[in-house]
């Protein structure tokens, strides 16, 4: 007699690290999207079909065509927001580094000293110097301390960093629009 096993579903969804700011950013366009914009574009919609032939009215193929941009946009923003762990880093006192993390590293064949932010995969901004946890860079600094070396392979081939300092601090908000 064959006894039945429990199934074990293991759950395939990726946790979504984010600070309060990025979380906030991503519900705001969320909502810009469907309180705003997807009413308007459905207005317009609604008018160009009354119009008469849809088949070469510009306003309702555009419509059509943007309507399922904003809800392909707000099913990716829903699916983000419900995978979201928030982290503050304001509240974190580590001595190792984690996500939210303000680190100063210095690359030491020249001496280049970068202070980098580790953000969520919905946050990075370079020209802030924000990057992913889930980056080379970022995936290297997690689990480290000040003092430790890092090694990372780049196309230009192998760079070490010494992690020089470290802070928790809220993650600055940025407008990238």
């Amino acid at each position: 007699m064959d006894e039945k096993r429990p199934t074990i579903i293991m759950s395939t969804k990726e946790k979504n690290y984010i600070s309060p700011q990025g979380f906030k950013r991503l519900q705001d366009e969320l909502i810009y999207l469907t309180r705003v914009e997807r009413p308007e574009v459905t207005k317009t919609i609604a008018w160009a079909a009354s119009n008469g032939d849809r088949s070469e009215n510009a306003d309702y193929i555009y419509g059509k065509k943007r309507l399922r941009e904003i809800d392909r946009r707000s099913r990716f923003l829903s699916k983000r927001l419900d995978l979201a762990v928030v982290v503050d880093p304001a509240n974190i006192t580590s001595t190792k580094i984690q996500f939210g993390a303000t680190v100063t590293i210095i690359e030491e064949t020249e001496s280049i000293e970068r202070v980098i932010t580790i953000v969520g995969v919905d946050e990075i901004n370079t020209q802030k110097n924000q990057i992913s946890w889930r980056s080379p860079l970022g995936s290297s600094l997690i689990g480290k301390e000040v003092g430790d070396i890092i090694e990372i392979i780049i196309p230009a081939g192998l760079k070490s960093f010494e992690i020089v300092s470290l802070l928790y601090k809220s993650i600055e908000e940025y407008d990238d629009h």
